[in-house]
C-alpha cells in the first residue's frame, strides 16, 4: 500500500474518532480540519494512484462530510 492510501486510512479512522467525541458546534469545526486535509490528500492520492483511485476516495470522503456537501449543494440550488 502506497503511502498516499496508508494517509487516507489514517484520515479516515481519524474522522470516525472525531464523530464519536461530543461536540458543541455539531462537529463543524472539526469537518472544517478534516476537508482542510482531505484536500490535498485526495490529490496526492489521485497523483500517486491515478484518477480512478482518487475518485473512490473522493467519494470515500464525501460519504464521511456529507453533511457539508449536502449544505453545499443546497447552496448552489439556490443561487
Amino acid at each position: 500500500m502506497t503511502l498516499s492510501l496508508t494517509l487516507v486510512c489514517v484520515w479516515a479512522v481519524s474522522a470516525n474518532l472525531m464523530a464519536m467525541v461530543p461536540s458543541r458546534d455539531n462537529h463543524w469545526s472539526r469537518a472544517y480540519l478534516l476537508i482542510a486535509l482531505g484536500i490535498p490528500l485526495l490529490g496526492y492520492v489521485t497523483y500517486q494512484n491515478g484518477p480512478l483511485v482518487g475518485l473512490i476516495v473522493l467519494i470515500a470522503g464525501m460519504s464521511v462530510l456529507r453533511w457539508p456537501v449536502i449544505y453545499l449543494s443546497r447552496w448552489i440550488r439556490r443561487q
